[in-house]
């Protein structure tokens, strides 16, 4: 029951993420995107300062202070900067599909940086996983978008704030850990309209959507955290590639996108391989 409970909580996250992606994509089009990740960041820092202090935590951990979390902010500042120009620049497919890769970059990251051991079929599982990122990509043929090479930035950026994570100090709850990775979002949104401006004041229907955003985002987060704490990582961890089926849903449905067969062989191959990676770590 508890892997059971797990697995659907990782698919209740995964589902609420990719609605988080479809508000803010819909939003990016009246609102530059740095104004998007300030006003999101903000609103997601209220409410999980708001949960803090309900349950008589610190905001301000000295933690905050320490390498691993100057590092988690650098690369989540990337990772989102990044991933939020590609939804906004890029089909919400294709980004999502790119984003996938996630598990595989810091599968890679671990024995670089904690000396985890991998063997070669794991090896093997990630380089097929960016074979896949190139088949999305298809850097040289008439079909490469620049743009989309924001989502591989973006993807890089959150293994680095996945690795950094696994650095901090034990003693940070969750709800600290998410008060500070959406102040990263409000200095990220700070620089990239800092870069570009074109502020303006938001119509009631991007605040609804900004709302939407925020809260669907906490819930996503959450949801993501509890279910890394029940069952069998094993089982649970996979379910997170539901991210992909849900956005590839929500694209064709809300925004009229059409993946071609190269995008959705790109994605199958990305997932299997990360889905394999994900049990051989825990087989060990």
């Amino acid at each position: 029951m508890e892997t059971l409970r797990g697995s659907l909580l990782m698919v209740l996250a995964m589902a609420t993420f990719a609605l988080e992606d479809m508000f803010i994509k819909t939003v990016t089009r009246e609102l530059p995107v740095g104004q998007v990740l300030i006003l999101f960041g903000l609103g997601g820092m209220l409410i999980f300062a708001g949960m803090a202090r309900a349950k008589g935590q610190r905001l301000w951990h000295p933690g905050f202070c320490t390498r691993p979390l100057v590092l988690r902010s650098l690369a989540e500042v990337t990772g989102r900067l990044s991933y939020t120009l590609a939804i906004a620049l890029t089909p919400l497919s294709t980004a999502s599909a790119i984003l996938q890769a996630t598990p595989l970059v810091v599968a890679g990251g671990a024995v670089v940086f904690f000396g985890e051991t991998v063997g070669w079929r794991r090896w093997l599982a990630i380089a097929l996983g960016f074979v896949g990122i190139l088949m999305i990509l298809r850097p040289g043929m008439s079909g490469f978008d620049m743009a989309s090479l924001f989502a591989v930035a973006g993807t890089l950026g959150f293994a680095g704030r996945d690795l950094a994570t696994r650095a901090a100090p034990r003693s940070m709850s969750n709800l600290q850990l998410g008060l500070f990775g959406f102040a990263m979002l409000v200095i990220a949104g700070v620089l990239a309209l800092g870069w570009t401006g074109g502020a303006s004041w938001p119509s009631a229907t991007a605040w609804l959507h900004l709302g939407l955003a925020t809260v669907i985002g906490v819930i996503a987060y959450n949801a993501l955290t509890a279910a890394m704490r029940h069952g069998e990582i094993s089982v649970v961890a996979p379910f997170r590639y539901t991210r992909l089926i849900f956005a590839m849903g929500l694209g064709i449905l809300v925004f009229g996108e059409r993946p071609d067969a190269l995008t959705l062989l790109g994605s199958a191959v990305i997932v299997g391989s990360g889905a394999f990676t994900l049990i051989r770590s825990a087989k060990g």
